[in-house]
């Protein structure tokens, strides 16, 4: 069965709109003041590991959320190229289920199998 290459795109781009609004909401929310935190046995002491805390988890969550906005970006570029569901490595097809259960997926499960050349 071929990809719908329609259905894709419009897949992407609802989830490229979701994930922008998810990184403005990020970012809204940085440049927010903190709530004052009541006090604890601790003091500062805690308060500061929790916002550290906190802000490494922000951190990560920005970062999958660029990372998944790039592979978004590239899939949808090659969309436009016409090079989309060809494996980034050897070339071949991507297996029409694979693109549909992943729509950014690069690379064929043969060469996603295997290890990296380094």
């Amino acid at each position: 069965m071929p990809v719908d290459l329609n259905l894709i795109r419009a897949q992407l781009e609802r989830e490229q709109m979701h994930l922008t609004q998810q990184l403005a909401q990020l970012e809204a929310g940085k440049n927010t003041p903190d709530e004052k935190r009541g006090s604890t046995p601790f003091g500062k002491r805690d308060q500061g590991a929790t916002e550290t805390l906190e802000l490494e988890k922000r951190l990560t969550l920005e970062k999958r959320i660029r990372e998944q906005h790039t592979e978004i970006k590239r899939a949808l570029q090659k969309i436009k190229d016409g090079t989309y569901g060809s494996c980034e490595r050897c070339g071949h097809p991507i297996d029409p289920a694979r693109l549909e259960a992943l729509p950014t997926a690069a690379l064929c499960m043969i060469c996603k199998a295997q290890p990296r050349a380094r």
